[in-house]
């Protein structure tokens, strides 16, 4: 190795010296009581540096959140532990209007959006509280509680509750690296309220299938509506969780198939998790927009329950395919990640 002298040396110092200490991270709170650092959960994610942790006190917030790409590592957690104690709410539709008329459309309607990479989200419930049979004039009765679009996302001991569109596990480009883990949490919806073109894993989730008054054989609803894009081995896990309903038999879909583009083949999988005897044991895969589930991806395993069945509209994993598709694979993407625990 050369030796460094003289001036040269002395900038080399200099240089090193002026660098200083890696920022630590910091934890800012949440109090609507004004008891914390800041009274609204965006507030705090404006302040937040990346790797920062914000811990929200018991309270219901009444607000809109949105975590940009930039606050990376960020953590957001409910001070008790409890996701029943702390709430961020709103009552937005994608039919609603803004300011200048336009409608917010799906994404819009989002109470909360998380964007950045490397975040966490515990103890907490997210909930849009539009109420569709209030408003029978509304079309787009979208009405997202949370859209995570960010990679290496981690969702635990959560709740996210709407009816329409609860969940949006977003890619914003449709090819590219979106993981997002959910577990230990529940959700619950009526239409398509889980669904979109990233890779998410709901793993030992609490799902729950509301009930919209169909009566035994008619119509209630769709859990699922994946998009994913036809370059993407893999798109939504659902494993060893619990869907639970108290809706009549036979009137829920496991999934159909969002086409909004033509690369878009839908990717689902429902295995060893318990069913409800309001799915449509038949048949639990529907077409959606004239396009085929049969086109789809969709498959079980070993799933449970008055709701499962094996027939020869319910595709089965055989044992050999099961081992690629558990969420250890659904996640581990280029790097590795291994959130599952």
């Amino acid at each position: 190795m050369a030796l460094v002298t003289g001036t040269a040396a002395a900038l080399g110092l200099a240089a090193v010296s002026l660098a200083g200490p890696a920022r630590a991270a910091s934890t800012l709170t949440v109090a609507k009581d004004g008891s914390g650092m800041y009274t609204t959960v965006q507030a705090a994610v404006n302040a937040a540096s990346a790797g920062d942790t914000i811990s929200i006190a018991k309270g219901t917030y009444q607000e809109i959140v949105n975590v940009p790409t930039t606050k990376t590592g960020l953590t957001l957690k409910g001070a008790t532990g409890n996701s029943e104690d702390v709430v961020s709410t709103y009552d937005r539709a994608a039919g609603y209007t803004d300011s200048s008329g336009n409608k917010y459309g799906t994404l819009g309607s989002s109470v909360a959006t998380f964007s950045a990479n490397n975040l966490t989200v515990t103890g907490l419930t997210v909930q849009n509280t539009f109420n569709k049979d209030a408003h029978p004039d509304f079309t787009d009765t979208q009405a997202v509680a949370v859209t995570a679009q960010g990679d290496r996302q981690t969702f635990r001991n959560d709740r996210f509750i709407s009816r329409q569109d609860t969940v949006l596990n977003w890619a914003p480009s449709a090819t590219g690296q979106y993981r997002q883990y959910f577990s230990s949490s529940f959700v619950t919806g009526d239409v398509d309220f889980i669904f979109g073109n990233a890779t998410a894993v709901y793993d030992r989730v609490n799902i729950q299938l509301r009930d919209s008054g169909a009566a035994a054989g008619g119509l209630n609803g769709f859990l699922a509506a994946p998009d994913t894009s036809s370059a993407k081995t893999y798109g939504i896990l659902v494993t060893g969780s619990s869907i639970t309903s108290s809706a009549a038999a036979n009137t829920y879909y496991l999934g159909r198939p969002w086409h909004p583009t033509s690369d878009a083949v839908g990717q689902l999988v429902i295995r060893q998790t318990s069913l409800p005897a309001a799915v449509k044991t038949a048949g639990p895969w529907t077409d959606m927009s004239g396009y085929s589930w049969k086109n789809a991806r969709f498959f079980e395993y070993k799933n449970t329950g008055a709701g499962a069945g094996v027939n020869s509209n319910r595709p089965q994993l055989t044992n050999s395919q099961a081992a690629s598709y558990t969420a250890q694979k659904y996640l581990a993407g280029t790097d590795g990640w291994s959130p599952v625990g």
